[in-house]
C-alpha cells in the first residue's frame, strides 16, 4: 500500500436509506483535510438523502468492522457497475471499499466468520479512492508518520530553503532542493516565470526532477539543512535536462559510424519495419534504415529501405553494405542551449 495516503483526522458520513444494507442505509464518507476543509463535498451532496442526518466521527483507529457482501459487477449496455465489497463499520453504518482494498486487508488481517475482520482500521484516501487502512499493516507506521507531519501544519517556507537540503514532501517524497530556474517544455519553449527545483532520488541512483512555482505547504519536515555530498554531481545532471535548457540544433555535432558498429546496430533483432536505427548524412539530414518485413509471416528479411526520420517516404532500398556507401551514415551529439550534452544518438 502507498505510505502516500492521506489519513484525515474527521470523517463526514452521508446516507441514503432503502437500500439493501443491514441497516437499510448505505454510507458515503468524505474527509475534512489537513485545512479543515471538506472535500469532495459538491458529490457527496448531490449523492446522499439530506432527510437522513449525516455523522461526524473522528478518524482514530476502530476495531468491529465486518464484511457483508459483493455489490456490482456488472454492465448493462451503458450501465457499467465496477465491483465492490460492502463492510459494516461498527459506528452503525455500511459503505463500499473496492476489491485491490479487500485484497491488501485480508494480506494482513484475518475475516473470522462471525466476529469479523480482526484489529484495528481507519479511513484513508489515495487521491479520490478511499481506502479502509488496517494499522497492523507494515506501511502503517510510515503512513501514520507523515500523517502526523501533515496535520501539524509546520510547512517549510520558500525564504527558508537551503541548496542541496533534503525535505519530505507531503507525498512521503525526500527532495533536494536544487535552486530556482526557468523551465522549458518539451517543445523547447519558456513556462514563464522561474521554478522551484527539486531532485528525487529514483531507482539505481537517478535522478528524477520536480519543478513548482510555489511551495506552499508541499513539504512536511526538513530532514537535512546541509547539502548533500553529491549535490554538484546531481546538478551537472539537471543541467543536461531539457526541461532545465532548450535543445539547440545549431550546436549538434556529428561523427562518422564505425563501419563494422553500424552493420552490427542494423542486424540487431529489435531493428524491424516499426523500430529503426536513426542516423544522420555529412548534410546534417536525418534519415532512418528499418528492415524489410513480411507481414503475413511477421517476420524480417535480409534486405533493408531508408526513410526520412519523420516522414513515410522511402528513399532507398538495398543491402546495408550498400545503404553505408551511398549515405555515409553519422551520428549525432545533441547539446542544449547552455552548451551541455543532452545525449548521443547512435
Amino acid at each position: 500500500m502507498k505510505t502516500t495516503i492521506f489519513v484525515p483526522e474527521k470523517i463526514n458520513v452521508g446516507f441514503q436509506g432503502g437500500r439493501d444494507t443491514f441497516t437499510g442505509q448505505l454510507a458515503y464518507i468524505i474527509y475534512f483535510d489537513e485545512k479543515g476543509k471538506l472535500r469532495k463535498e459538491k458529490s457527496w451532496e448531490s449523492w446522499r438523502q439530506a432527510s437522513i442526518p449525516n455523522q461526524i466521527h473522528e478518524n482514530v483507529p476502530v476495531s468491529g468492522f465486518v464484511l457483508n457482501k459483493k455489490a456490482g459487477g456488472y454492465s448493462t449496455g451503458w450501465n457499467h457497475r465496477q465491483t465492490y465489497v460492502r463492510v459494516y463499520d461498527p459506528r452503525g453504518f455500511e459503505f463500499e471499499i473496492t476489491i485491490a482494498n479487500l485484497l491488501f486487508i485480508l494480506e494482513n488481517t484475518n475475516s473470522i466468520k462471525g466476529k469479523g475482520l480482526e484489529g484495528e482500521f481507519v479511513y484513508g484516501w489515495d487521491g479520490k479512492d478511499l481506502l479502509l487502512v488496517p494499522t497492523d499493516s507494515p506501511d502503517y507506521v510510515e503512513i501514520a508518520k507523515i500523517n502526523a507531519l501533515r496535520h501539524m501544519k509546520d510547512y517549510v517556507k520558500a525564504k527558508d530553503l537551503v541548496l542541496g537540503a533534503k525535505y519530505l514532501s507531503k507525498e512521503n517524497e525526500e527532495c533536494i532542493y536544487m535552486g530556482k530556474f526557468r523551465e522549458f517544455d518539451w517543445q523547447g519553449r519558456d513556462k514563464g516565470g522561474a521554478y522551484h527545483y527539486f531532485a528525487v532520488e529514483g531507482l539505481e541512483g537517478k535522478y528524477k526532477y520536480n519543478t513548482m512555482r510555489s511551495i506552499t505547504s508541499k513539504f512536511v519536515q526538513v530532514l537535512s539543512e546541509e547539502s548533500v555530498l553529491n549535490f554538484a554531481d546531481i546538478m551537472d545532471d539537471l543541467e543536461t535536462r531539457t526541461m532545465f535548457s532548450p535543445i539547440s540544433e545549431g550546436k549538434a555535432k556529428y561523427f562518422e559510424f564505425d563501419k563494422e558498429e553500424f552493420y552490427e546496430k542494423a542486424a540487431a533483432d529489435q531493428l524491424s519495419i516499426y523500430h529503426g536505427l536513426q542516423f544522420w548524412t555529412p548534410e546534417g539530414i536525418g534519415l532512418e534504415v528499418r528492415r524489410q518485413h513480411n507481414k503475413e509471416r511477421r517476420e524480417t528479411h535480409g534486405e533493408y529501405f531508408v526513410r526520412e526520420q519523420r516522414h513515410y517516404t522511402t528513399l532507398f532500398n538495398g543491402s546495408i553494405e550498400a545503404i553505408f556507401d551511398m549515405y555515409k551514415p553519422m551520428w549525432k551529439q545533441i547539446y542544449l542551449a547552455n552548451g551541455k550534452l543532452h545525449k548521443e544518438v547512435r
